[in-house]
């Protein structure tokens, strides 16, 4: 095995969700990631707590037949919430041998599954859980990289000093957690501001995202104002959606379109109220993630961009007097910030064409 893996695996268990001996332990992992999944086990093994192996995540043959095969209609699996319910630890791992094998099932479908599994994704949010990248074939071929690149890409970002780039991260940390509004300009097509008042911003140095790499927050629902065009593309539902854009007034998502798959975007808006707002501002600040991948997982890290999701606010990301928005869905879409674009706190530029004040190279 490659020792690259035993390593992921033990930043997994000692840095991510601190392992504890007697822990029962969820390991959610597609087939492709078994060497992952086998050195979880060894070092669960040695630490004394107690796996279970399953194989939820999206993308796999099982799942797109069963949604084919449904009428739409969906009740929670109450024996899959008991699952969650009896773990201390939900360890996630994506990877694929197909990454456009859900991409003929109905959105509708797919927005009403996830609406029956809203509890159990809520349950499974309030233990120690990280989400992770195994790097298979497939998923190196939609990177357009050789399997080995793809590789060392994905080790060179997840095995790395956390708590450097958590000090790095803190001096963001420190100017957005005080902070009234921020504004986000990017070209003649973006540009928004949003209140961020009273909600703390958290400091994602590899926990609940391997890799971590970003600062976060939750906008108040209400305050969102403008215009946003996410001119990198994502995957969603097995489908690629691209050049998305989104009008905000009072919070609300009031227009959309997208240039490719609009009606995959129009199914996450529709899914509930709080998918119309947003529930996410995040700041990607991890320089060893130096090119696009179309990875949520990774390209939201980027040192040079921005990304808003739609749907649900974490929960550590609001302020007690703050109202949270909640939704079934949490769909996150970036904005380059590269070239003629700054981020603008409390009315001060914190950012220019990606480059950070406090570090080299930021001009006023």
């Amino acid at each position: 095995m490659d020792p690259r893996i035993r390593e992921h695996a033990e930043i997994i268990a000692n840095h991510s969700v601190d392992l504890e001996e007697g822990d029962n332990v969820i390991i959610d992992a597609h087939p492709v990631a078994e060497d992952l999944v086998v050195a979880l086990h060894e070092v669960i093994g040695d630490q004394g707590a107690n796996p279970v192996t399953t194989s939820q995540r999206t993308g796999k043959r099982s799942q797109r037949a069963f949604l084919r095969a449904s009428d739409g209609e969906f009740e929670t699996p109450e024996h899959e919430r008991a699952l969650v319910e009896h773990s201390d630890v939900y360890i996630a791992i994506r990877a694929s041998d197909n990454v456009t094998q859900t991409s003929d099932v109905d959105p509708e479908i797919s927005a009403a599954y996830q609406q029956a599994h809203r509890p159990i994704l809520n349950e499974r949010l309030s233990k120690r859980w990280c989400l992770t990248q195994f790097p298979a074939p497939a998923n190196a071929q939609l990177a357009e990289m050789s399997t080995e690149g793809y590789e060392n890409f994905v080790w060179d970002a997840v095995n790395k000093d956390w708590e450097a780039q958590r000090e790095h991260q803190e001096h963001m940390v420190e100017i957005m957690d005080p902070a009234d509004e921020v504004r986000i300009k990017s070209g003649d097509t973006t540009d928004v501001t949003m209140s961020v008042a009273g909600n703390p911003t958290l400091n994602d140095h590899g926990e609940h995202n391997l890799p971590g790499g970003e600062v976060f927050t939750a906008p108040q629902p209400d305050s969102v104002e403008g215009e946003v065009l996410f001119d990198m593309p994502l995957y969603h539902q097995g489908r690629e959606i691209t050049d998305v854009y989104l009008e905000f007034e009072g919070g609300e998502v009031v227009d959309h379109s997208a240039a490719k798959n609009e009606d995959v975007l129009t199914e996450v808006l529709n899914t509930d109220d709080g998918a119309r707002r947003l529930g996410e501002l995040g700041i990607g600040m991890n320089r060893d993630i130096d090119q696009f991948t179309y990875n949520m997982l990774f390209d939201e890290k980027m040192g040079d961009t921005v990304h808003m999701a739609v749907g649900r606010a974490y929960d550590d990301t609001v302020g007690e007097d703050n109202e949270q928005n909640e939704s079934a869905v949490h769909v996150d879409m970036i904005v380059d910030m590269s070239d003629d674009s700054f981020i603008e706190v409390d009315g001060e530029v914190v950012q220019r064409d990606g480059t950070f004040r406090f570090e080299d190279g930021f001009e006023e």
